[in-house]
């Protein structure tokens, strides 16, 4: 039996897979440096970052073991499709940035590395002006009021007296039975008049709802009474 080897590592130099793997490390790493600095909710991971970093390195290797050949590319996403993420992405901005380090991985595996440095420096300095002029921001104050009231009265009318009052538009976002069906808790967003203060609707929503807790959380303040 007459087995043979053959390694196909020649069809591109030592040189393509050093400048390959190096260019998408650092430009992937320039992505991850973007995303920390323009990061603002507490949702921050490490561990998704270093992930940008290897997705972009390893984008490149698969472009380059594919090169041009088309069977080899199906073996591949065949093989892929195996793969299931259980992970939820927490925000939509983080499937753009795995998106971006996937262009710029595809990008360096064919060795348009030109295209690679202008892409991932012009979209990087896209975010960061976005992030430095906040663009787009909608600002709408809304907080969430949380009122307990003993169950089997009709309380929801003596409440929306009280949020039509004191704010410029409420909405009923859910009503549920807590502590074994004593409380009744309905939970509203609303917008607060201009100059009101949370603890001005606190104290009027606790004259009416016989002592239960009433709590109001405003941006990452809550006020609880």
């Amino acid at each position: 039996m007459d087995i043979t080897f053959q390694d196909l590592s020649g069809t591109f130099s030592t040189g393509d897979i050093a400048l390959t793997l190096s260019l998408s490390f650092l430009l992937s790493a320039m992505i991850g440096w973007v995303y920390r600095a323009t990061h603002r909710n507490v949702s921050y991971s490490q561990s998704y970052v270093q992930t940008l970093i290897i997705l972009g390195m390893l984008i490149s290797l698969i472009m380059l073991v594919v090169g041009s050949n088309i069977a080899r590319a199906f073996a591949l996403v065949g093989a892929l499709s195996v793969v299931r993420f259980r992970n939820a992405i927490k925000e939509t901005r983080d499937v753009g940035f795995i998106f971006l380090v996937m262009g710029v991985g595809m990008a360096c595996g064919t060795r348009f590395y030109s295209l690679a440095v202008a892409a991932a420096v012009a979209i990087s300095l896209i975010i960061v002006v976005m992030y430095r002029f906040n663009w787009f921001v909608l600002n709408v104050q809304r907080q969430v009021v949380k009122v307990q009231v003993p169950a089997g009265g009709n309380h929801t009318a003596d409440i929306q007296d009280v949020l039509v009052r004191h704010t410029t538009e409420f909405e009923l976002v859910s009503m549920e039975t807590i502590r074994a069906g004593a409380l009744t808790e309905m939970t509203y967003t609303v917008r607060l008049k201009k100059g009101g203060e949370p603890g001005d609707l606190i104290s009027a929503l606790s004259e009416r709802t016989s002592g239960q807790r009433v709590t109001v959380l405003t941006g990452y303040d809550q006020t609880d009474l």
